[in-house]
Order: C-alpha cells, then sequence, then structure tokens
C-alpha cells in the first residue's frame, strides 16, 4: 500500500498535532522529567516558536452563568487559534484533567485539546476531541 492509502481521515489537525507532540518529546528529550509545570510550559513555547507556530500562552476562559461571568480559567497554549494544549506533571490521565479540557473547548467552541502529562519515565499524551 502507497503511503497517502494509509492515512486517515478521521482525525482533526493530524499534521498540526503531530507537530506539537514531536515538539513536546524533544522539550522532554532536552530538559529530562522533575522540572516545574512552568519550566516546562516556558520551554515548550520556546520549542513551538522555533517551529513557526503562531499560538498565544496562558489564554484566558471565562466561566458564564446567566450571561455573567462567575470564574475564569487559564489554558496553556491555543495553537493557531484551534488548538488548546495543556501541560501536567504526573503518570497517569485524570479525569478531572481531561474535563477541564473539554471544558475549555466548549468554552472556545474549538474541536481539539491535547493533555500533556510530563512523568518521571515518559511524555503521555491524549487528544481530546470536541465535535
Amino acid at each position: 500500500m502507497a503511503r497517502a492509502e494509509l492515512r486517515r481521515t478521521d482525525l482533526v489537525y493530524p499534521e498540526e498535532s503531530f507537530a506539537i507532540v514531536g515538539a513536546v518529546y524533544d522539550v522532554y528529550n532536552r530538559l529530562g522529567h522533575g522540572h516545574a509545570e512552568r519550566t516546562y510550559q516556558k520551554a515548550v513555547g520556546e520549542e513551538l516558536k522555533k517551529r513557526g507556530f503562531k499560538f498565544q500562552e496562558q489564554v484566558y476562559s471565562p466561566v458564564v452563568y446567566l450571561e455573567k461571568v462567575v470564574g475564569k480559567n487559564y489554558f496553556d497554549f491555543l495553537i493557531a487559534g484551534k488548538i488548546v494544549v495543556e501541560l501536567k506533571k504526573g503518570d497517569n490521565f485524570s479525569k478531572t484533567h481531561i474535563e477541564q479540557v473539554y471544558r475549555y473547548l466548549v468554552s472556545k467552541d474549538l474541536r481539539l485539546g491535547i493533555l500533556v502529562y510530563f512523568s518521571p519515565r515518559k511524555v503521555n499524551y491524549k487528544r481530546i476531541v470536541n465535535l
């Protein structure tokens, strides 16, 4: 089979996702484990810049109830105006963190979030889709 025939058509933003995850892996491979989330965030920001991504950091996402702001959230990255990236330290995906990223997607009417965990042994990531 030709490579083009193996390409999936059901993924949301596959090329961008691949490049973002590659950037995260490069940061982990260079820094290793044990750093604060904020350190990883700064390093990932530098790596995204190096790769030519347009992005915003610490994006404000208000919690609105009955047309009033009742809370506020900030997510780590909004890449190309369409992909949320949230960085965490830990070994396992938490339902709370997955729900957190999903809420960000819904609040900004976006389709894809990538939740990244920097663990002592490796980088884990999960794609979260808002259809």
